[in-house]
């Protein structure tokens, strides 16, 4: 069956119009599904333990005679060590420690100065507490992502990082688990869902509060990260997988078309676009996506994502090809040209580039060293990955000599006055000099 994807030139009268519709990002939640998620934070807020083992037990299967039982003893992370393949364990180890050497380059130390009266200014930069980190479960295994959320939180210095994640009908993964004894997660909760941020929000007898959630999960997991936000801090309300790949029409199509294979294979709302400068070009990966559809473990998937969301576009020239990449701004953006850094640095929205031909997105989402939780949804214009910033706050530091309380109190009076703020002024005016 001929696959049906978007076939888009720039040069016709129609485009701008069917590029807006590509990009149609509109998602609207279920009211249903706001309705239960509410329920389960009210539940978890109010009957704590209890209602995390009744949820788990009725959406997991999972069973437990007593709350304490839903933690996994460390020693049975370090049995998943030893428990997975040689070849495993070796790729786990290898892609932690790329990604600690990444992000090790981002730590952000305090400062302060000292100005010439005497006045003391800085900023104190410190890790948080306690994160929560959100593991898929089930049959989804995402060992990368653990990598990718707890090895910055470890980095920029977090005291305690607790793991949650889902385990239907008991069964634990471990794959998972040893990528959490490597990245040095401290405890973990054989929990999932709705109730899992819950807990992790407002904490239970069992599972302590944190201050902020980090990690991937479904639109259940998702909705109730954006209720539970302002109780406790997240990183992102992430949509569905993108990419984009600019080609000038000199990589072999068959890994372009893999490329773009490797969005569109994690589900039906993924998009997957290529911008070509070559109609001939765009022809040729058309074919490829054809041939090689087939082999695809996943190839529904694929055929789904990329008739529904997909587009092959060709554009003008590379000066039309980065004005459509920003106008997308995409989660992933691959630069398969010449000169690929020469033009990255023309392009303002993008959540990673990956430059030239040989570097793959894939390599990204496991073991370059950069994260791969990255802003989707057109988010890129103003998010930026996640990293040690995300897990490290700032606090102002101002300590005012005499003669600075002088100068600065005298501002602070006047602007007070005019704000008809009575007591800020006086407070200022009392260390004014006389």
């Amino acid at each position: 069956m001929a696959l049906k994807i978007r076939m888009l030139e720039t040069s016709a009268p129609d485009f701008p119009a069917q590029f807006a519709a590509l990009l149609d990002r509109t998602q609207t939640v279920d009211p249903k599904i706001e309705v239960t998620v509410r329920e389960i934070i009210d539940a978890v807020r109010s009957r704590g333990d209890a209602a995390v083992v009744e949820f788990t037990r009725r959406f997991d299967r999972h069973v437990v005679d007593s709350p304490l039982a839903l933690e996994i003893p460390r020693s049975r992370l370090a049995q998943a060590e030893r428990a997975v393949s040689a070849d495993h364990l070796q790729a786990l180890a290898a892609a932690a420690a790329r990604i600690r050497a990444y992000h090790e380059r981002q730590r952000v130390d305090s400062w302060r100065y000292t100005e010439g009266d005497g006045t003391v200014l800085g900023q104190q930069v410190t890790p948080l507490e306690r994160v929560g980190l959100y593991v898929p479960g089930g049959k989804a295994a995402y060992p990368s992502s653990v990598l990718m959320n707890a090895v910055p939180a470890k980095v920029a210095g977090v005291a305690e990082l607790i793991m949650v994640v889902p385990t239907p009908d008991g069964e634990l993964n471990d794959l998972v688990l040893a990528a959490a004894s490597i990245a040095g997660v401290d405890r973990v909760f054989t929990i999932g869902g709705a109730q899992a941020v819950a807990a992790l929000a407002y904490g239970t007898k069992t599972i302590p509060k944190v201050d902020k959630i980090v990690g991937p999960g479904n639109i259940y997991v998702a909705t109730a990260k954006r209720m539970v936000f302002g109780a406790v801090a997240i990183d992102m309300i992430a949509g569905p997988s993108e990419i984009v790949v600019v080609c000038d029409g000199k990589t072999d199509p068959d890994w372009v078309t893999m490329d773009l294979f490797s969005q569109a294979e994690h589900d039906e709302d993924a998009q997957a676009i290529l911008i070509s400068t070559d109609a001939a070009y765009t022809r040729k990966v058309q074919q490829a996506m054809e041939r090689n559809l087939t082999g695809m473990e996943r190839a529904s998937i694929i055929r789904a994502s990329l008739e529904a969301r997909g587009a092959l576009i060709t554009v003008r020239d590379l000066d039309e090809a980065v004005s459509l990449v920003d106008r997308i701004a995409p989660e992933h953006l691959e630069l398969s040209i010449e000169d690929a850094l020469q033009v990255a640095q023309r392009v303002r929205h993008a959540g990673a580039i990956f430059l030239g031909r040989y570097t793959a997105e894939a390599v990204g989402d496991y073991c370059a060293g950069p994260n791969h939780v990255l802003p989707t949804a057109g988010t890129a214009r103003f998010s930026s990955p996640l990293g040690v910033y995300d897990f490290q706050k700032r606090t102002s530091l101002i300590m005012c000599s005499d003669a600075g309380a002088d100068t600065l109190g005298r501002t602070a009076s006047v602007l007070a006055r005019g704000e008809r703020l009575t007591a800020h002024a006086r407070s200022a005016e009392y260390r004014i000099k006389k």
